[in-house]
């Protein structure tokens, strides 16, 4: 008499693991963190900071929004990832408004000048600024990162109306110096050291901020 074979019920009605994934969605591989990266740094240009949402970003890369906390941790973390920066903006925020009031402007060029003095952060600096002056996108990306990440930290500090302004001008200050040292190379700025810098700087930022 033949034998009828059983049906393994341990596979039976069970459907293919691939199959049962989200559609559109896949695990982390090789080049999942790069994917998110290019989403992201499309959505921030064209969305601006505030506007970029996680799931957007998961949604445009092809993956779950899951692989992105994995990954980078959050929004914040993304956009410094997206664009390379040297040194996390919340860490200046923090080591700026860390301490007396009158010492802002010794802090903040000291802080400055201590990321573009480093090699990597300098070879990271330069390639961003010169980006920034290139592209009306990469501009609109740190504009808004930036202002999210530092300003409005350091403009509650001050507790004045024009806060923003005042803190706004001190950027002008910092990327036109930034500009003559380290790009154009204009002397004696270029040749000059650092705690002289930091000697001249120091109280041309603080009257921006507390005059």
């Amino acid at each position: 008499m033949t034998s009828r074979r059983t049906p393994d019920r341990s596979t039976a009605g069970t459907p293919d693991r691939a199959s049962a994934r989200t559609p559109g969605r896949r695990p982390g591989g090789p080049d999942t963190r790069g994917e998110i990266l290019d989403a992201a740094r499309e959505s921030f240009a064209g969305k601006g900071f505030a506007a970029t949402s996680l799931r957007a970003v998961a949604r445009e890369a092809g993956v779950d929004a899951a692989l992105i906390h994995h990954y980078f941790g959050g929004k914040d973390e993304l956009f410094i990832e997206s664009m390379s920066l040297p040194i996390d903006p919340r860490q200046v925020a923090a080591a700026i408004l860390d301490g007396p009031r009158d010492e802002l402007g010794r802090r903040i060029i000291t802080v400055f000048l201590g990321v573009w003095e480093s090699p990597d952060g300098q070879q990271r600096m330069k390639a961003i600024l010169r980006s920034v002056v290139s592209s009306d996108e990469v501009a609109r990306m740190m504009r808004e990162g930036i202002t999210q990440m530092i300003i409005h930290p350091v403009s509650q500090v001050l507790r004045v109306p024009d806060a923003e302004l005042r803190v706004s001008l001190v950027a002008s200050q910092l990327l036109g110096m930034a500009l003559t040292r380290y790009l154009v190379e204009l002397d004696p700025i270029a040749t000059t050291d650092v705690p002289t810098l930091i000697d001249r700087m120091a109280p041309a930022i603080q009257h921006y901020l507390t005059a």
